[in-house]
């Protein structure tokens, strides 16, 4: 098997392991060790990427570290391409990691229909994993709508009271803002076939299609919208709260570290180069709806009473600052943006864990059902406060590293802007600080002891503060990942560099 053929192999690997999952399901405790292992060998095989020496080449659908293209849909020019540079690998990396923890915590939570509840877990996984490396457009659409179905069920039959509801809410908004994407890609295809007399959907050529400004605006509208749901943006952000509280925890993960990853990663990877002039464009913006989205997301957090919505809202104000970052568009603040996108789907899912674990303990969610947690729980109230500290940037921690070189960027270009920012990070740290200040010190609310973490919970929260350990640290193996990303970006969407002055 050639390094090339591997990706083959890891978009494939975990849809057939998800029918094993659902042919052991008979079995719950089988069931649980086959998703283990299986989700463990997807993770070792993406881990051995890291260490081999891979480096761009070109090929027929642009430079990427690692690449295949077969035929898939001849008849309308739809191939089954595949691209890896050093974003995709990291998000890659990410959703096979989720993806462990995902099984590990819903070893004793999940007991109904364990192997339907594993089966969309890797399904879910398989589908990103395609969604990641697509470089054709019918391709990454496919995936793209793919991954609604095992969400809708792992909110619709493991959620809470209200799961239903919020299942259907994300569906429709999600489908609902994909649809105009579709009929924005299929007027893109048309045009370049009529222009080149080559119907195509690869990224590469599509990418070189000569637009008026106005249909690419229009084209460029579409895209943004599909996206900005997925982010999510304000205003089209309501679906998120309501599925985060609805969801089972391993359900909040895969929504925080992975969904909302795939609609600023579709941004930067398709929108922007397939409309550069409309993306230059919409710069203020991408700028206005960032900001909004921070102090938006800090207010309403401040309010809140339930811990998950709380969390909930501080990815949207944490999307916003990413997003802002692509208004920002130099090499610093997107690096920063990248980075950023990472460390969100580690410290926010850490966070969605731990609130699951007290969902357990507690019965409850509510701030006023907590307090003097440090008292009874410790160790899971010091990795708390860890991940929470992650959460709003404390130097040596990884978000950190992101938000300053956002920051940083921002200020060479508009110091304004960065200012602005920069209060924003501020009322992030208020409310963060605020959630466990009541969940943490203070009166003890509950009369019946707590059980503080079990050795099964110290691995996992343990695994999750090393990545946050280590690119707070010494993050500059990842941060070359993702300058090899943006520079083959540069070089294979030489319209894109030109027209946002790359």
């Amino acid at each position: 098997m050639t390094a090339d053929s591997l990706l083959l192999v890891l978009v494939f690997f975990p849809l057939a392991g998800s029918l094993l999952a659902l042919g052991a399901g008979y079995q719950p405790r089988l069931c649980r060790w086959v998703s283990l292992i299986l989700s463990l060998m997807q993770m070792a095989l993406i881990s051995l990427l890291f260490f081999l020496d891979l480096q761009p080449h070109s090929g027929p659908t642009g430079t990427w570290l690692l690449a295949v293209d077969y035929p898939w849909l001849e008849g309308i020019g739809a191939r089954f391409s595949l691209g890896l540079d050093g974003l995709s690998l990291l998000l890659l990396w990410l959703t096979a990691f989720l993806t462990v923890i995902s099984v590990l915590i819903s070893w004793t939570a999940i007991n109904l229909k364990v192997g339907l509840f594993h089966f969309f877990l890797l399904f879910l996984e398989g589908c990103l994993m395609g969604l990641f490396m697509a470089t054709d457009l019918l391709l990454f659409y496919l995936f793209w709508e793919i991954q609604l179905i095992p969400m809708f069920f792992l909110l619709g039959i493991w959620g809470h009271a209200r799961r239903i509801y919020a299942a259907v809410k994300f569906v429709l908004f999600t489908f609902g803002g994909s649809l105009f994407m579709l009929i924005a890609l299929l007027v893109l295809y048309v045009l370049h076939g009529h222009q080149t007399g080559e119907y195509t959907f690869s990224l590469y050529q599509l990418s070189q299609t000569p637009l008026s400004p106005t249909v690419e605006g229009w084209l460029y509208a579409a895209f943004l919208l599909a996206f900005a749901v997925k982010i999510p943006l304000v205003p089209l952000h309501t679906w998120l709260p309501d599925a985060h509280t609805e969801a089972p925890t391993a359900g909040s993960v895969d929504l925080a570290g992975l969904l909302l990853k795939t609609g600023f990663y579709a941004f930067f990877r398709f929108a922007f180069p397939l409309f550069p002039g409309a993306a230059q464009a919409s710069i203020p913006l991408l700028l206005a709806l960032g900001l909004v989205g921070m102090f938006y997301a800090a207010w309403i957090a401040l309010a809140q009473t339930d811990i998950k919505r709380l969390v909930a809202y501080s990815s949207i104000g944490h999307m916003g600052l990413m997003v802002l970052a692509l208004g920002i568009w130099n090499l610093m603040a997107l690096s920063g943006s990248l980075l950023q996108l990472f460390n969100h789907g580690i410290s926010t899912s850490a966070l969605f864990v731990m609130v699951g674990m007290l969902d357990e303990r507690l019965g409850s969610r509510n701030f006023q059902d907590m307090g003097g947690l440090w008292q009874q729980m410790p160790v899971f109230s010091a990795f708390f406060l860890f991940f929470a500290l992650s959460s709003m940037g404390l130097p040596g921690l990884n978000n950190f590293v992101g938000e300053i070189l956002i920051l940083l960027g921002a200020f060479q270009i508009r110091p304004l802007i960065a200012v602005l920012a920069f209060v924003g990070v501020l009322l992030t740290v208020i409310y963060i600080l605020r959630m466990v200040q009541d969940s943490l010190f203070g009166e003890s609310r509950r009369v019946q002891p707590l059980r503080d973490v079990t050795p099964r919970e110290v691995l996992i929260l343990a695994v999750m503060a090393l990545p946050v350990l280590y690119i707070g640290l010494h993050p500059g193996p990842v941060l070359r990942l993702f300058e090899s990303s943006l520079q083959v970006m540069w070089g294979q969407f030489p319209m894109l560099a030109r027209s946002l002055g790359g």
